[in-house]
């Protein structure tokens, strides 16, 4: 009997944790705790966590802001044009035969630099040799027959002196003469032609310059004016051409009657080469609303290529006493363009116009030289907040600075634990 109330006892209890769990409610664990422990267990619920000041940030403090500023100052400042050049050579011939012949010599080589009258091809000139040689012969011939025809006139005054001719046999005779004449002078024509035509079978350089690839070999068929030989550019001035905006047109013309010269600078190092402008379009290109301008380089080392890609630079005016401040000092937001300009201790807010910046240096109007200029900390600057100047450091000064923070060997020094400033950690 006593073990059969056991087991309905133990039946009980499991039902009944089956029950607990199933409802999910579990006993407050006060109802556990002493009563005497309830006034501290208190006390610890209304303790804030430790990291409640870490995640608590602290208030400004109110203080000035720390600025460094720079002194604004009246001087001249270029205007200076920027555009991308492409280097073009000032001659370039394309060397073609004039007569219909073969080729017999070729005497230079590709690549080479060429003087001007310098021999070039020599073409086969039989024909025209023999060309030359029938019009010299006809030529004497007939100079021959005007000498007779001379003589006869010479000999028909005289008989008419004598009245044994007649005034008709001299003018005859003296047609015969002016008939001859008039012969010589077409044959010496004649002559002159064909020497020409035998010149063209000497082909020399019209300029001076590099020569180009070969295109015909000893041996080769030529025709008139249709076979290139070779292309002959000249690279000794050189010239550069850019285009100039619409709104700088009138400076460069000015620049151009002055001869301003132009500077032009190869990418990767390539050098900088200095040179004068010499042409603007008489156009303004109406798709991109720029004028074409080109500038002559020397070149004697040939440095600048025809093709190549350059940054021209050239000065088109000077804006004498503009006041010049850093790039850096100038705010760009929705109140325009501003400055801050310290004045007993406060930041003042001054609408500033930029006239041209370059190099890093702004010209602009609304302040006076001798302003102090906010350059850096401007960012944390309202109208009127006090300000405290802080001297400005210099590249070398941080660069020693940061080299004795790190140790010899470029190891890296572990940094400091710093001590904990929460309310946890005071007793």
């Amino acid at each position: 009997m006593n073990h059969h109330r056991a087991h309905v006892a133990l039946a009980c209890s499991a039902l009944s944790l089956i029950l607990l769990a199933c409802t999910g409610k579990s006993e407050p664990a006060a109802s556990s705790a002493p009563a005497g422990n309830a006034p501290g267990a208190a006390n610890a619920g209304a303790a804030p966590p430790a990291n409640a000041a870490l995640a608590t940030p602290s208030a400004p403090t109110g203080g000035p802001a720390s600025v460094t500023t720079v002194k604004a100052q009246k001087k001249d400042l270029g205007v200076t044009l920027k555009a991308t050049g492409t280097v073009v050579p000032l001659n370039v011939v394309d060397v073609r035969p004039q007569v219909s012949s073969t080729i017999k010599a070729v005497h230079f080589k590709e690549g080479q630099f060429i003087k001007a009258g310098q021999l070039l091809v020599t073409l086969d000139a039989r024909t025209e040799e023999a060309n030359v040689a029938k019009a010299a012969a006809q030529l004497a011939k007939d100079t021959v027959s005007l000498a007779d025809s001379k003589r006869q006139f010479e000999r028909a005054k005289q008989l008419f002196a004598q009245n044994f001719v007649s005034q008709g046999a001299v003018d005859t005779a003296q047609a015969l003469v002016d008939s001859v004449t008039a012969t010589v002078h077409a044959d010496q024509a004649a002559l002159d032609a064909a020497k020409v035509a035998l010149s063209y079978s000497r082909i020399v350089a019209p300029a001076s310059g590099r020569a180009g690839a070969v295109n015909v070999f000893v041996g080769s068929a030529v025709q008139a004016n249709l076979t290139s030989l070779v292309t002959i550019t000249q690279l000794d001035p050189v010239g550069i051409q850019f285009s100039i905006p619409q709104r700088n047109l009138s400076d460069a013309l000015a620049a151009l009657k002055e001869g301003a010269s132009v500077k032009a600078t190869l990418a990767d190092g390539g050098g900088t080469f200095q040179g004068k402008l010499q042409f603007v379009d008489s156009a303004v290109d109406a798709s991109s609303g720029a004028v074409k301008a080109k500038a002559v380089f020397p070149n004697k080392d040939s440095k600048l290529w025809p093709g190549a890609f350059v940054e021209v630079q050239q000065t088109v005016s000077t804006l004498v006493d503009a006041v010049v401040i850093p790039v850096a000092a100038i705010v760009q937001g929705a109140r325009g363009t501003i400055v801050y300009v310290v004045e007993d201790g406060k930041a003042v807010l001054k609408p500033v116009k930029l006239v041209y910046s370059e190099a890093g240096e702004a010209a602009v109007t609304g302040i006076q030289a001798g302003d102090a200029v906010v350059q850096e900390g401007k960012q944390n600057l309202r109208p009127n907040v006090p300000v405290v100047e802080r001297p400005r450091e210099s590249k070398e000064g941080k660069d020693n600075k940061e080299g004795k923070d790190q140790p010899k060997g470029g190891a890296t020094m572990p940094a400091e634990p710093k001590p904990a400033t929460t309310d946890a950690a005071k007793p």
